[in-house]
Order: C-alpha cells, then sequence, then structure tokens
C-alpha cells in the first residue's frame, strides 16, 4: 500500500500588533449641556493637538440627547453611558478605567481646547516628572481669566462668606488669601489647589493617590485630589497652555442638585483633613442658620435687580435662591449627617 503522509502542520498564526496606547486619555464627566458638549469635542479633533490623544466620555444619563450627539457625530470618542448620574467623581474614575494614554486630562464638558494644548501638557510633564499634576490657565467667553488656582479652603475662609460673619469682618484676610489675592494668571508656579475644569496628571500618579474620592457627589472633589497628589509631588500651574471655560453652566442648569452637593462637599473635606467634631458642628450650625437668610436676601437682590432692568443678574440671583431653597427644603439632614 501506497503511504499516506501526514499533512503538515497548520502555521501558528502571527499574534496580533498590539495597539498603540495614545499619548494622553481626555476624560469627559458629562451630564447635559450637549451644546457645549459637541463644541469641546470638536475643538479636540479639528484642530492638531500636537500628541496622540484619545477621547473617553462618561454620560450621567443625560436627558438633553447628549450621549446620542456623541455617539453619531464623534463615533472615534468612546462612550460610556450610564443609567443614573453617578457625579463627577465616579464618571471620571470610569472615563479613566476605561482609558490607555500614559496620561489622563480631567476636562469639563463647558470648555474650548485650542490646537497644541494638550501637546504642550505633556512637553511640561515629560520635562518635568517630579510634577504630580499640572493646570492650565482658565479664561471666559468674555475674555477676562478665571481664577485657576487657589489655596486650600479653611472654615474660617469660608463662613467669611455667610451673612452672618461678613459684616463683622471676621476671617476676612483668610477668605480674600483663598479667593483671589494669590493668583497671577501669567505667572507659572507651584499652587496647593487646582481647578478641576482641566487638570493634567500621569496615569501612575492617578492611581497612586487612590484617583477622584467618589465620596463627593458634584463640588469639593478637586480640592481633595489636588491634595492627595500634592503629597506625592508638586502641582504646578502652567500660564503657557489656555483652555477657553464657559464656566459653571452644568452647575447652573442644574441647581437643585448642585449647590447642596457643593455644601456636603466642604464637609466631608473639613472631616478628611482632620477637623475636630466640635469645629464641625460649629460650621453646620452656622451654615444652617445662614442659609434661610440667605434665601431671603438672594430673592429681594433678584427682585431688585429685575426692577432695575438688570435681568441676566436678577436670573443668576434667583438660581442662588433655588440651590438654597433645595438645600433646605431636601438636602439639610444629609448635610448634616455628612
Amino acid at each position: 500500500m501506497p503511504q499516506v503522509l501526514a499533512a503538515p502542520p497548520a502555521p501558528t498564526p502571527a499574534p496580533p500588533a498590539p495597539v498603540a496606547a495614545p499619548a494622553v486619555s481626555v476624560c469627559i464627566a458629562n451630564w447635559n449641556c450637549a451644546a457645549l458638549l459637541r463644541d469641546c469635542l470638536k475643538s479636540l479633533y479639528e484642530h492638531d493637538q500636537g500628541c496622540s490623544f484619545e477621547v473617553v466620555i462618561a454620560d450621567n444619563a443625560s436627558t438633553d440627547g447628549a450621549a446620542d450627539m456623541v455617539a453619531a457625530e464623534f463615533p472615534q470618542a468612546v462612550l460610556i453611558r450610564n443609567a443614573d448620574n453617578r457625579g463627577f467623581a465616579r464618571a471620571s474614575n470610569q472615563a479613566a478605567a476605561g482609558s490607555l494614554g500614559k496620561y489622563v486630562f480631567f476636562l469639563n464638558n463647558d470648555t474650548v481646547v485650542p490646537p497644541g494644548a494638550l501637546g504642550k501638557l505633556v512637553a511640561h510633564a515629560e520635562a518635568h516628572p517630579e510634577v504630580g499634576m499640572f493646570g492650565p490657565r482658565l479664561r471666559g467667553t468674555d475674555g477676562a481669566f478665571q481664577i485657576s488656582y487657589r489655596r486650600r479652603p479653611t472654615m474660617g475662609a469660608l463662613l467669611h462668606k455667610t451673612s452672618l460673619l461678613r459684616w463683622t469682618r471676621l476671617f476676612r484676610g483668610a477668605y480674600r488669601e483663598y479667593r483671589r489675592e494669590t493668583f497671577d494668571p501669567n505667572e507659572a508656579r507651584p499652587v496647593e489647589v487646582l481647578m478641576g475644569a482641566a487638570v493634567f496628571l500621569s496615569r501612575a500618579t492617578f492611581e497612586a493617590c487612590g484617583r477622584w474620592d467618589e465620596s463627593y457627589g458634584f463640588g469639593v472633589e478637586d480640592i481633595d485630589l489636588s491634595t492627595q497628589v500634592a503629597r506625592r509631588g508638586p502641582i504646578w500651574f502652567v500660564s503657557d497652555v489656555e483652555i477657553v471655560h464657559y464656566g459653571r453652566v452644568a452647575g447652573r442648569q442644574n441647581i437643585h442638585f448642585a449647590a447642596p452637593n457643593v455644601a456636603i462637599g466642604y464637609v466631608h473635606y473639613f472631616r478628611k483633613a482632620g477637623a475636630s467634631r466640635a469645629n464641625l458642628l460649629a460650621y453646620k450650625a452656622l451654615v444652617t442658620l445662614d442659609a434661610p437668610l440667605q434665601l431671603g436676601l438672594k430673592l429681594i437682590e433678584s427682585g431688585l435687580r429685575r426692577a432695575v432692568g438688570r435681568k441676566a443678574e436678577a436670573e443668576k440671583s434667583l438660581i442662588a435662591a433655588r440651590g438654597l431653597w433645595a438645600f433646605l427644603r431636601r438636602e439639610l439632614w444629609r448635610f448634616w449627617k455628612a
């Protein structure tokens, strides 16, 4: 019988080529504001950013079609659809977990990124690996510089804002130092806190510092992240990178959610920073007593502004009043529980 030869073994397929990770992962936690998000994504994709990047968006159950807009108009972006509003910190962590870049750039949805901005941030990070986090200069749509960094807040600085204490000038110096006196938009420098609208850091640093603290609902997370990162390396404001920032759009559109969570966020931050139980109780009591007074003043202010034709400013006062009412009516118990 003729000898039957065995078929030669099939060649082993070559392993797939590894996907090159982008230099930067732009991570956006989104809640509504579809039109602003579209402008933000256009600014990233339609201009040379000076480095490779990806965009990962975690959408918190937007009701204005923002997620569908991203899927239809920006299919190159990675889209995570949440069934509910998970807050800024959780959504930002989701976006980071779904990304691949060496660096992560957490960006608000109400921003516009000019050409080359990402490349400049990468260049800063590569030249100064000892720096924990970088923040660009923020400019409003009116052309004015926005506060891009601050000192860490103290209870005294925040209590100066209350109507009960402001007239006494108590803590006035602490408040002015916290808010404005240390800000210079033209000088690159180490700082204590970067505004969370745009912060840039290595993935390794982000993971090592524990990521965003998901105990925060909306607001004060940026202060906490800056505090955690600063334990591992300095934080720098870089004035040669500028981002356009509309500012507070999502917060104003959803003031009933934003205002109470900011108040609760400060309590959580002070507790983490080591504030005593007695100081926390005093702080909560003063904020609680002041809230109805602030509510009345904002309503009066809104009426007076409207009477003299300052409709835009009247609306801002009314929005603040709505936030205070939401705090008193629905979230006061959670504030005291924090």
